[in-house]
């Protein structure tokens, strides 16, 4: 192979991992709205949740929605879809508890609203890059990046 069917073969891996991950956000977005879907219609017809979702999946469930929410939010979204809060002595508490360990965690982040008010906002994940310093000095070099440093396209600027 010539370095030219290197470079191509290059830019058509670049070009999938980009829509790879793409297509996993969108997916993801896709499945969380699907569960709430098949929550609110269970609950509807009286039908209980055959696997029961803990606290901590049913928040990352709910913000994965990708609108702010506040914790009273979160658990009116909770109790739409049919998680049973009456186990906790103090629901809202057990939700503030869940939202500051994901935002520790960084799965979510902490939006301020005004004095006193905030919203939690679910974290897109990262976009994960293996590229060594050659792949990254060739993305530099061919015009693939956008403003932030990221990959944008692998289309080539022309010379």
């Amino acid at each position: 192979m010539t370095t030219d069917q290197y470079r191509g073969a290059l830019d058509a891996a670049i070009t999938e991992y980009e829509a790879l991950g793409e297509q996993r956000r969108a997916l993801d977005k896709r499945l969380a709205d699907v569960a709430q879907t098949i929550g609110t219609l269970s609950r509807l017809l009286g039908i209980a949740p055959t696997v029961p979702l803990g606290l901590t999946d049913g928040c990352r469930l709910v913000l994965r929605s990708g609108v702010p929410m506040t914790p009273v939010d979160v658990r009116d979204r909770l109790a739409t879809i049919g998680m049973d809060l009456s186990k906790y002595s103090s629901d809202l508490a057990a939700i503030h508890t869940v939202l500051k360990r994901l935002n520790e965690a960084g799965e979510i982040r902490l939006l301020a609203r005004g004095p006193g008010k905030s919203a939690y906002l679910w974290n897109n994940p990262p976009v994960t890059m293996a590229f060594g310093a050659d792949v990254a000095q060739y993305i530099r070099e061919s015009g693939l990046q956008g403003p932030e440093g990221r990959p944008t396209s692998t289309r080539r600027k022309p010379k």
